[in-house]
């Protein structure tokens, strides 16, 4: 029976700061004092209609000197007809397009 005594003790011991945590978020949540965490609006980049500069400055792993590739390969062959497309540019792979997946649009 002490053994019994003495686990509850050291239990309360060690469950009580974690209890009044949760009561304390608790609180906030029904005062609605917990801060909600917004979603960040992703800036979408029309890859048929940006300049050179505005895909170098938006887009990530994409320099001035891909920027302009890609412009230049839309200028050869036409609008792209699918995001997947610009892996035809000259240095543009699966990570790029997975670096950017949100951002691109036709």
């Amino acid at each position: 029976m002490k053994n019994l005594q003495h686990y509850v003790m050291i239990s309360v011991l060690f469950l009580s700061p974690l209890f009044y945590s949760f009561s304390i978020y608790a609180k906030s949540i029904n005062n609605q004092t917990v801060p909600i965490i917004e979603q960040q609006k992703i800036e979408q980049i029309n890859i048929n209609q940006s300049s050179a500069e505005d895909l170098a400055r938006n887009l990530n792993g994409i320099g001035l000197n891909k920027a302009k590739k890609i412009v230049e390969y839309r200028e050869k062959f036409g609008p792209f007809v699918s995001i997947e497309q610009l892996k035809e540019v000259s240095g543009i792979g699966q990570s790029i397009l997975d670096a950017n997946v949100g951002k691109l649009i036709l």
